[in-house]
């Protein structure tokens, strides 16, 4: 046990008799691998810079492209919307000139109802027009909704009263037309004003 103490004590005898030259050159080593490391730290730090402008540069890149599409997006909507108000303004045009000629047939139906004294010859050419008209409108597209005497159908018809039916077989259908009823292209556009029989 005494011989254990012994060396221990010769250790730390050995070691503070040590030549203080050594112990400076080790602090020195310390000293050197610190400001080593200290070197890198810049070098190291300049290459994050670089992947930190890199990352920044990127992001106003997919910036710039943000606003551009946003910009032609937004420059799209409207050309659109402005196509869109022409279409409409003008999307009755050729209905409107192909009715010109029913118009100038009317006007000159109320030129002669001023010196005619004959009735029959008015009824003729009224009905000529309206023969007339109802020819351009079908070549548009637009059909008579038949409704008397067939069953109610809620798709094409609007019940304006019920009465009672003249018969059994004309419960349910369709007695009388208050106002009739149009497709265009085989859509409603207005529906039958009918009276049906209960």
């Amino acid at each position: 046990m005494f011989s254990k103490k012994k060396k221990h004590d010769k250790e730390d005898t050995t070691m503070q008799n040590q030549d203080p030259a050594a112990e400076n050159n080790a602090e020195e080593l310390l000293i050197n691998d610190t400001n080593e490391a200290q070197a890198e730290t810049p070098e190291e730090s300049a290459a994050e810079l670089s992947a930190e402008e890199k990352l920044q540069q990127e992001n106003a890149a997919l910036n710039d492209k943000y606003l551009r599409l946003f910009a032609e997006f937004d420059n799209f909507k409207r050309r659109t919307q402005k196509e869109r108000i022409e279409l409409l303004q003008t999307a009755g045009k050729d209905v409107i000139v192909s009715l010109l000629p029913v118009l100038d047939d009317f006007d000159r139906a109320d030129k002669a109802m001023e010196n005619a004294s004959d009735v029959n010859s008015i009824r003729e050419g009224v009905n000529l027009v309206h023969t007339k008209l109802k020819s351009i409108l079908a070549q548009k597209g637009l059909k008579e909704i038949e409704s008397i005497n067939t069953v109610f159908d809620t798709d094409n018809h609007e019940a304006i009263t019920k009465i009672p039916a003249p018969t059994e077989d004309m419960k349910g259908k369709v007695i009388d037309q208050l106002e009739k009823g149009y497709t265009l292209n085989d859509k409603v556009i207005r529906f039958a004003k009918v009276v049906v029989g209960s």
